[in-house]
């Protein structure tokens, strides 16, 4: 699936990617499968860990939508790690 797709399915929620793809700088994901997802990180590591057995690499980020209250900026984070 692609990051597109992906984002605008699970707006504002923890998303736990499998095989991820990335560009070639190695900080934009492109495309992968989702294994899991949930506004609550903790519930995503928790439950998606048994999800990560059959993939080489996951990549976890939280997918930011709705502005915050206090009107800054966050930068969405994305990193690959396992829970």
């Amino acid at each position: 699936m692609n990051i597109n797709e992906i984002k605008k399915n699970y707006p504002d929620e923890w998303i736990l990617l499998g095989n991820p793809v990335r560009a070639e700088s190695g900080l934009e994901i492109l495309s992968g499968i989702p294994l899991y997802h949930s506004p609550d990180k903790r519930k995503v590591c928790y439950l998606g860990k048994p999800l990560i057995a059959g993939y080489e690499r996951t990549a976890l980020f939280f997918n930011r939508i709705t502005p915050r209250k206090n009107n800054r900026i966050l930068l969405g984070t994305m990193s690959t790690h396992k829970c």
